[in-house]
């Protein structure tokens, strides 16, 4: 019988979908939990019943339309609950439909499961979402993470395709700020087969036989951030396999598991940065997430600034909205962000 990281309740939030049946799955066969919930507003039982027939042995498999039931006793949540992107949105166009539903997720955290553990979250435009979340469960900041790895991972892939080396030869790739067009791909930190990207970019020094130009590199970064556009135009839907994958691994890591190190969504507190949720240095641990420092050229840290500029006003539109009150009101519902 195959162990898994924890007997404690995983329930995933929008499992009838497609990003959330695959997260059902990946998380079965990662073994990250014998007792997985599927949770929808629609029945997700055809997708319990084909995830039974599948024979994960050791595992218990519910389905509910019942947010009671689905977030009784539950420990950990992943959630892509919300409107998916079609061809032609920005996740900003999401804004203002998932903001709400947000706010009535973390409403149902409260009131049922005050004691999770961990809560990812992966429905757009995540930062705000993830924000509304946050404020509403009453989590502390190190509680929930929003998924914004996969920018990351998508540099990673960019920069091996480019050089035809394997991802794994793609070290540190990292984005960071916001979830969107607007993110800040650093170049500073990554090395393609050891050697530092910034000593590649414009010089002619090539690397399995490939060079990159600056205008080949701003090319890729544009790319980066319009990778989720790019997978709607291929495959006529957004994204599910790749969110699906690396929201599980963020989990994994806070059920114990090996350590998250890409940039996860945090909620940020810093002098220059805070009151926001946005693509951070961090690592998650089955003790909580940690932040670590930027470290960025002035170019890149200028970006990262712009990022954050654009992610507070998003903020500020929601707040306009009504679904979050301002800032300085926060404490009052959750004391844990002052």
């Amino acid at each position: 019988m195959e162990k898994f990281l924890t007997d404690e309740k995983l329930v995933i939030v929008g499992a009838a979908g497609m990003i959330g049946s695959n997260m059902a799955q990946t998380a079965l066969v990662m073994h990250l939990s014998s007792n997985l919930c599927l949770y929808d507003i629609f029945s997700p039982e055809g997708v319990a019943e084909e995830l039974r027939h599948c024979a994960f042995g050791g595992s218990k498999i519910t389905a509910t339309t019942s947010v009671e039931e689905a977030f009784k006793d539950a420990k950990y949540i992943i959630s892509s609950g919300g409107a998916p992107r079609k061809d032609g949105m920005t996740r900003e166009d999401l804004l203002a439909g998932n903001a709400g539903v947000a706010k009535e997720l973390g409403q149902n955290i409260k009131k049922y499961c005050p004691d999770v553990k961990h809560v990812v979250i992966i429905f757009n435009p995540a930062d705000i979402t993830g924000l509304v979340t946050l404020l509403y469960a009453g989590l502390k900041p190190s509680q929930l993470t929003t998924l914004a790895a996969l920018d990351s991972t998508r540099l990673q892939s960019a920069l091996a395709k480019h050089f035809g080396v394997m991802q794994c030869a793609v070290k540190n790739c990292c984005t960071f700020g916001g979830h969107g067009e607007q993110m800040a791909v650093f170049a500073s930190p990554v090395t393609i087969e050891g050697t530092p990207l910034l000593d590649i970019i414009g010089t002619g020094k090539a690397v399995n036989g490939k060079t990159l130009s600056k205008d080949e590199w701003e090319a890729m970064k544009k790319a980066v951030t319009q990778g989720g556009s790019a997978i709607i135009k291929l495959r006529g839907r957004s994204s599910f396999q790749s969110p699906a994958y690396v929201s599980v691994e963020m989990m994994a890591a806070a059920m114990g598991g090996a350590e998250f190190a890409w940039p996860a969504g945090c909620y940020a507190d810093t002098a220059k940065y805070n009151h926001i949720m946005m693509a951070m240095p961090t690592v998650i641990t089955k003790n909580g997430t940690y932040r670590k420092d930027f470290v960025g050229t002035d170019e890149e840290m200028a970006s990262l600034d712009a990022s954050y500029k654009h992610l507070c006003d998003l903020r500020d539109q929601v707040i306009g909205m009504g679904v979050l009150p301002p800032v300085d009101k926060w404490g009052e519902i959750n004391p844990n962000l002052k």
